[in-house]
Parts: C-alpha cells; structure tokens; sequence
C-alpha cells in the first residue's frame, strides 16, 4: 500500500532514492495498472519470505499464481484505496519549508479614478469636506473654486499612501535615522525621509533648478498611481515620445525602472498606436494541397489581373483606351498564361476564361480573390452548370460532366497574401514589361505579341538545378511540363533517324516526363520548406477583440473601429481569417489586414482589487 501511495503522487513529493524510482516506473507503465494484493495470495512472498526448492515445489501459487487470476478481470477481489497515514516515516515523504508572505491589498482609492487629475481633484475636495467639518474651522471655511494649494497637498497625500504601500521597509528605516538596505531598489538613489515622503537625496543640491527637480518624490512603477501620473503626462505633452515623457515626469517624481514603464505607456495608448498601428500576424501556413500535389498543367490556376496598359487602333485619330492582361498561374508548375482583355467586366473574363481553356484545357479548380468579375463569372458559370443540369438530367454523360465541372475558390477579401503566386506573376509580368515598353502607346497587335513573349520568358524561368554537374547548365523551367523544354530554347534537333532497336520515341517520351516529375517531387519541393517571414507562432486572436481594418488608401485614423464577431480556425489551429462587425456591416479579413487595439479591459481592475 505504500508502493501504491508513491506511485499514485509526483516524484517530486518523496526523498531523492524514492523519486527516481517512482518517476522511471511512472514513466514506461500507465497510469493507474497498479493495485494492491494481499500477502497470502502473493507469489512474490513465497521467495522473499524464504524457501527452499523442495518446498517450492509444493506451492502451486508460485507457478500458476492465485487461483483468482484465472477468472474473469471483473471478479477479481478489488483493492481498497487506502493510503498509508500522512505522517508515516515510510512514505519517506520530502521534507517542504513554506514561508507566508501576508500582502497588503492596495487602496481602493486609487482604483476609483482611472486619470490623475480627476483622482487629485477627488482628494482635494475630501480633504476640504474634512476641514469644513472640523468645529475649529468653522470660521475658517474653504469655499469657492480648489486653490493650488490644496491640489498640491492632495498629490502629497497620494504619493504618501502609495510609498507606504509600496516602501514600508524603506520609510520605517528612514524613519529610526538608518540607511535603507543595500538590497534595497532605492539603495543607489540616497534617499531621505520628508514630511513623511521618501525622496531622492542625489547630487544636484546645489544645481540652479527647483527643489522638486533637486529631489524628486519616489513612486512605484507597478502601482496605479505611477501608471496614471505616466498617462497623464504623456497626454499632456501631445502623446510625448519615451526621452521627452521621462524627462518631464522627473522634474516631480522618480518612478523606479522608468523607462520600461515609459514604453509600456506609450505601446498601451490607444491615440498612439491608430497613428502608427501595426497589423497582426501568425505562422505562415503549410502549404496547400494543390501547391505540393503533382498534377497536370493548368489544371489548378490561380487568376489575377494587372493594368491598365493604353492602347490605339492603327486608325487615323484614334482614341487611346484601356486594357488589361488577365494571368493564368499554374499552381503546381508555376506555368503562366497571359490574355489580354478590354476591361474588367465579367464577360470579357469569360471570353479570356474561355480562350484559355481551349488552349491549354478545362482546369479543375480555379482560384481567385473576390474582384468583382470573378464573382459574376463565378455566379454566370454556375447557372449554366445549373442549366444543363436541369435540362439533360437523366443522361449519363451530362452527369460525368457535371461531376468534371470546374471548381472556383475564392480567397479572403483584400488579402493578397493568400494568394502570392499569381501575385508574384502579375510583379514579375509588370518588370519585364515596363523595363521593355515603358511609357509607349502600342496598338493591339504590338500588346498582345509582346505578352505572349513575356509569357514565354516567365515559362522559361529556372524552378531548380537539373542536375548538382557544374558542367550542366540547364535548369527545371515550368516550360519543360508544357512542350519539353525551356519556351525561349532552340527546338531539339529531329529523332527520325534513331534504329528501331533502340527504344520507341513514346517511350522516351514517357521517361522524361517521369524524370521531370521526379525532379519537382526531389528538389523543387524541398524549396519550398523555408518561411521567409512569419516564423514566429503567435497568439490567436478571440472574439470581441478590437480592431482596426486596415484601408490602403486611407490614413490610420481614418480606419475603421470593429470588434471581430467571428474566427475562422484552419486545419493547424491557427486563425489566419476573421470576420469583423463595425457600425457599417461585417466584413471578411485576413488577419494581415486588422490591427488590435491596446485597450485595457477590466482584467486588470478585477486582479487589483482581488489582490
């Protein structure tokens, strides 16, 4: 039994001997297998009590074990919890010395009056409501407006109850003519004992500045009162930074580790932080499935569109008009394709959507953000899948196509980074093109020629080293999964010629598509296992948190206020897409796109008036 109180109590608890057996016992067997069986049905005891081998053989226990063992687990006798007593000297139980500590809770003044004007002018006018009441003053009544004087004595009073919540050992030191302890916070700072107010004693006595400067009363840094001096002061200089804050609240008081609390000031104030906000963020994601998965090309595409580029017609007076150039991103192979469209409409899409598929064929899955072209084409292509549906049902061919239907995904709202690599195309399609054409007007055809080439160029982009040969210079391009090689490299010389013995040109066709694979499986994967940012994992944010959504073309302090009404967890546990509620409606957002606000709940007030 106490084998069994050891085992079913942390290691920790018992003498060092004990311990390290409990805890390699605790650590390769379950917890709770061990139960306690009674000295006359253990075979155990039949050896440690002493016994000789003539009259081991005449105890069946001891070969078979209790006769019980061999019945069902649940008739087996059950073990009573008893422990062995508290005190008892064989439990070898770790001798512990506690120390209490008896706290004093603060003031509840200081937790009436979140702001240091309003806690001052609170105590001014208790401490005339005191003096008007006293019989001897009768005559002496403080009336009209609170003078200086009175808001000065009630700074006084304040600092004193925070220094004696905060120094008693220090001020009762003082008080008998000693020196604090040279353990003490304030043991570097000399200080000395006024009118019941711990200052610092220094060296700038006989410095030209005022006796508040000179010695300057000592607070706190993790008391109420020095966080609402800090506020108040910050804000009264125009949210001063961290030197002008420090320096002004010296003249009067000397918090201790004041330049940690000036900072904390600073990152908690809520004007501060809408001028400069800074935007949340969380572990960059795994990858999806379709980004590692081999698959045909253009099979799964990401669409993006880039522009305006200016046109003319090669007519006489021509206007110049706008147009656009909608990217085709291979997700698996990073293939581009490029179209050129008129503009932004939903049709012009469709057409761009629907040259597309006859070139390069029908893709299984389609992703895009939520422009508002893609949302029409997505709608239009539905109830025309919709539409044939209902009319052929009941053919069998309709059904295989409907279940081939192209599949769209669309990413958060106004969060570009979900989709980075069509992004990454439309950066890399805009390089090439303006370091080519710059500012020139072309015609139609002069457009459409000088995309298809960059398209060529982006196609021909090395993915990975073919092979670790120094003398190999040819890289993986996405070209080499849509013709074979690199689009901007000479055609192959002809394969006609080759002996019948040798292996048929599908063959050797085959076998370098599979080596194509194999080398995107071997090396381009690999790549693609670094994070360039985002490494840290962070908090996740809740519900009810505010936020400002972040508006690129709009200042920060005309950002939205919200609260987020909704978190959307992905397959790590990780929020990466919230939904946020503000006076005009709720919006969908990438955590990259809100900023959280510096608001202090009650968390605070709540554990300061437990304490």
């Amino acid at each position: 039994m106490i084998v069994k109180c050891w085992l079913s109590s942390l290691p920790c608890r018992w003498q060092s001997f004990v311990a390290n057996r409990v805890s390699e016992i605790q650590h390769i067997t379950k917890k709770g297998v061990w139960n306690h069986i009674a000295g006359a049905d253990n075979p155990a005891d039949i050896i440690s009590r002493g016994s000789t081998p003539a009259q081991l053989q005449y105890q069946p226990r001891w070969f078979e074990g209790p006769l019980w063992m061999r019945q069902q687990h649940s008739t087996w006798p059950k073990s009573a919890d008893v422990m062995s007593p508290p005190n008892s000297p064989l439990l070898e139980e770790k001798p512990t010395a506690s120390l209490p500590v008896h706290t004093k809770p603060l003031n509840n003044l200081f937790l009436r009056k979140s702001s240091f004007p309003d806690l001052v002018r609170m105590v001014a006018w208790i401490r005339r409501f005191i003096h008007n009441a006293m019989p001897n003053n009768r005559t002496r009544k403080r009336l009209n407006y609170l003078s200086s004087v009175e808001y000065d004595e009630a700074v006084i009073v304040l600092v004193r109850i925070a220094q004696h919540e905060s120094f008693a050992e220090e001020i009762a030191s003082l008080s008998k003519g000693e020196p604090v302890k040279a353990s003490s916070k304030l043991s570097a700072l000399n200080p000395r004992l006024v009118n019941g107010i711990i200052q610092v004693g220094g060296r700038l006595s006989h410095a030209p500045v005022s006796e508040s400067r000179k010695h300057p009363m000592i607070i706190h840094h993790q008391h109420p009162l020095t966080k609402s001096i800090m506020q108040y002061y910050h804000r009264k200089l125009f949210h001063a930074g961290q030197q002008l804050l420090i320096a002004a609240v010296r003249e009067r008081f000397w918090p201790t580790r004041i330049r940690g609390l000036a900072r904390w000031t600073i990152y908690r104030c809520v004007q501060c932080f809408r001028n400069k906000p800074k935007v949340h963020e969380q572990l960059m994601a795994d990858l999806p499935s379709v980004r590692v998965t081999p698959a045909a090309v253009f099979s799964k595409v990401g669409i993006d569109f880039c522009g305006p580029f200016y046109i003319r017609y090669p007519v006489r007076r021509s206007l110049v008009v706008k147009s656009f150039v909608c990217i085709f991103v291979c997700l698996t192979t990073k293939a581009v394709h490029l179209e050129v469209v008129s503009d932004l409409s939903t049709q012009a899409f469709l057409a761009a959507f629907k040259r597309f598929v006859a070139i390069r064929g029908k893709p299984r899955l389609v992703m895009c953000d939520n422009a508002t072209n893609f949302v029409g084409a997505n709608r239009e292509l539905e109830e025309l899948r919709m539409q044939l549906c209902n009319q052929q049902f009941q053919h069998t061919m309709i059904k295989s196509s409907e279940e081939e239907g192209i599949a769209f995904k669309f990413i958060p709202p106004r969060s570009p980074n979900f989709g980075g690599l069509w992004e990454a195309a439309v950066k890399s399609f805009k390089n090439h093109f303006r370091k080519t054409i710059g500012a020139r007007t072309l015609t139609y055809d002069e457009l459409n020629t000088t995309v298809q080439q960059v398209a060529a160029i982006l196609n021909s982009r090395p993915l990975t080293p073919m092979s670790n040969d120094p003398y190999d210079y040819s890289a993986l391009t996405p070209g080499h999964f849509l013709v074979g090689r690199p689009l901007t490299a000479v055609p192959e010389p002809d394969l006609q010629a080759i002996p019948e013995n040798r292996p048929s040109l599908w063959h050797r066709t085959q076998s370098f598509v599979q080596q194509l694979w194999r080398k995107w499986k071997t090396q381009y994967l690999s790549d693609l296992h670094n994070r360039t940012k985002w490494t840290r994992q962070r908090n996740n944010i809740a519900v009810g948190t505010m936020v400002l959504i972040k508006e690129d073309n709009l200042p920060p302090q005309k950002w939205q206020l919200g609260r987020i009404a909704e978190v959307f967890i992905s397959a790590d546990d990780n929020i990466r897409v919230v939904s946020v509620r503000t006076k005009d409606g709720v919006y969908k957002r990438s955590i990259s796109k809100i900023c959280i606000l510096p608001i202090r709940d009650n968390d605070e007030k709540s554990h300061l008036k437990a304490s």
